[in-house]
C-alpha cells in the first residue's frame, strides 16, 4: 500500500481527533484517496509529557526542524491554535516546499493573504475547512460546489460556546453569569472566555468566510463586534414575547460593491431555521443569488468533528497535489469593493429602558426618536406604580446611526434611570438599502 507522510503541529484535543480518525476510518481513507496516511512526527513542547494514549512515543519532537528536514513528510498539519509560533511554523513549511492543513481561525483571519500568497509563490496547498465551524464543510462548498453563485448573505451561529449559554440561559431562565460558570465546569467553555463571549472568535469565522464570498480580503478589524455579556434574562424574555429568540451572529452581506461584516447578538423570529438551532451547535446560512437559501448545521468544534474537517484537507490534498488551486479571490482584493461602515448599516432594533413612572415620559422619548427620524414599530410598558418602570421598543427598518444618536439624547433626559439594551433585530425582510 502506498503512504504518505505527514506531521501533527500539536495533539491537543484536535489533534488527538485526527489521530483517531487517522486509525478509525484507515480503510475508508485508503479507499477515498489510494493512500494510507501516515503521521510521521508530532510536534510538542514536552516530549516527557503524558500524552494521546496509543502515540508512540517516538513520534513525539520539540525540535521544528526533525520535521522541516524530514523530505518524507509532505504535508503539516497546523493544530495548535495562535498567531505565534504557528504564523512561523507555518510559512517555514510552505518555503520548504510542504503542503499545510490548518484549524487557525485567528492566524487566517489576521494573516491568512500572507500566508496564501507565499503558498502561491512556492506551489503549494494551503487547505483550512476546519477554520470555521468544526465539522460543517463550508469553506469547501463556497469555493467550489456554490462557486456559480453571487453571494448575497452570509449569516451564522459560529461560535457553540455562546449558543450553548445563550440557550441555557432561554431554556432555565438564568443570569450569564450563572450559565458561564457551567460552561466552564463541562468544558464549553475555556478559562478565559473572553474570545467566545465577546464575538473575537465567531469575528475571526466571519472574516474568512466573506473574505471567501464576496472575492475581497476582508480585515479582521473591519468587522463591527459585540459580545453576549450585556444580555439579561429580561431581555430574553422580552424576546419571546415579541416572537424571537437571541443568538450571537456574525452578518455579511453585499449589495452593489458594499459589504457589510458585523457579530452581534440579534434578535431572530422563532419561525427562521437559526432560531432553533440550540446547544454547542453551529449552523451556517447563506443566499446566494442562484441558489438562493441554504443553511448548513452541525457540531462546530470538538476532537471528532473538526478532526474530520483536518482529514478531508488532507485527503483533498493528496488528490489535487499535480493540480495547485490559488485562492484567487483571497490573493488579489477587488478594490472597487467597500466596507460599510457601522453606522451606516440598517436594521430594526430593541431598545430597552429603566424610566422613572410619570406621566408624558413616553412621549418625550417618542418625539425624540421622531426627532432623528426613527420611526417605531411597537412599544412595551412594564410596571405601574412603581417608581421606576421598563419601556420597550421595536423600531421600524433604520440607520444604526440615527437609533445612536436618538439613544443619546434620550439618555440625558431627567426621566431616564438607565438605557438597558440595544438588540439589533434581523427580520430578513429587507437587506442593505432596500
Amino acid at each position: 500500500m502506498k503512504k504518505i507522510k505527514i506531521a501533527l503541529l500539536g495533539i491537543g484535543t484536535v489533534g488527538g481527533g485526527v489521530w483517531d480518525i487517522l486509525h478509525m476510518n484507515k480503510d475508508e481513507i485508503v479507499g477515498n484517496c489510494g493512500y494510507e496516511i501516515e503521521v510521521g512526527k508530532i510536534l510538542v513542547r514536552d516530549v516527557n509529557k503524558k500524552r494521546h494514549d496509543g502515540i508512540p512515543k517516538e513520534l513525539f519532537t520539540s525540535n521544528y526542524e526533525d520535521i522541516l528536514q524530514d523530505e518524507a513528510i509532505e504535508i503539516v498539519v497546523e493544530v495548535m491554535g495562535g498567531i505565534e509560533p504557528a504564523k512561523d511554523y507555518i510559512l517555514r513549511a510552505i518555503k520548504n516546499e510542504k503542503h499545510v492543513v490548518t484549524a487557525n481561525k485567528a492566524l487566517l483571519a489576521n494573516h491568512g493573504c500572507e500566508i496564501l500568497t507565499e503558498a502561491k509563490k512556492q506551489g503549494v496547498h494551503v487547505y483550512y475547512e476546519a477554520s470555521v465551524a468544526g465539522g460543517i464543510p463550508i469553506i469547501n462548498t463556497i469555493k467550489e460546489s456554490l462557486a456559480g453563485n453571487k453571494f448575497k448573505k452570509i449569516m451564522g451561529i459560529l461560535n457553540g460556546t455562546t449558543n450553548y449559554i445563550l440557550t441555557k440561559m432561554t431554556k432555565q431562565k438564568v443570569d450569564f453569569d450563572t450559565v458561564l460558570k457551567e460552561a466552564q465546569e463541562k468544558g464549553y467553555a475555556e478559562a478565559d472566555p473572553t474570545a467566545d463571549i465577546e464575538g473575537y472568535d465567531a469575528a475571526h469565522k466571519l472574516t474568512i468566510l466573506a473574505s471567501l464570498a464576496f472575492g475581497k480580503q476582508v480585515e479582521f478589524q473591519q468587522v463591527y463586534r459585540e459580545g453576549v455579556t450585556e444580555i439579561k434574562p429580561i431581555d430574553i424574555q422580552y424576546a419571546a414575547e415579541l416572537g424571537y429568540v437571541i443568538k450571537l451572529l456574525g452578518i455579511a452581506k453585499e449589495k452593489e460593491g458594499v459589504i457589510e461584516l458585523r457579530v452581534h447578538p440579534t434578535f431572530v423570529p422563532e419561525s427562521h431555521p437559526l432560531a432553533s438551532v440550540h446547544d454547542s451547535f453551529n449552523a451556517v446560512f447563506v443566499k446566494g443569488n442562484a441558489v438562493d437559501d441554504l443553511m448548513f448545521y452541525g457540531r462546530g468544534a470538538g476532537d471528532l468533528p473538526t478532526g474530520s474537517a483536518v482529514v478531508g484537507d488532507i485527503i483533498a490534498i493528496i488528490k489535487g497535489r499535480e493540480n495547485i488551486q490559488i485562492e484567487e479571490k483571497q490573493l488579489f482584493p477587488q478594490d472597487n469593493k467597500r466596507i460599510m461602515p457601522m453606522g451606516d448599516t440598517e436594521s430594526e432594533y430593541y431598545v430597552r429602558l429603566t424610566v422613572k413612572d410619570r406621566p408624558g415620559v413616553l412621549g418625550k422619548i417618542a418625539s425624540l426618536f421622531g426627532k432623528h427620524n426613527v420611526s417605531l414599530a411597537s412599544v412595551i410598558q412594564k410596571g405601574e406604580g412603581d417608581p421606576s418602570v421598563s419601556l420597550v421598543f421595536i423600531t421600524h427598518y433604520t440607520v444604526e446611526a440615527r437609533v445612536q444618536r436618538a439613544l443619546e439624547e434620550i439618555n440625558t433626559m431627567e426621566e431616564v434611570v438607565e438605557l438597558g439594551n440595544l438588540i439589533r433585530v434581523e427580520n430578513g425582510e429587507k437587506e442593505m438599502g432596500a
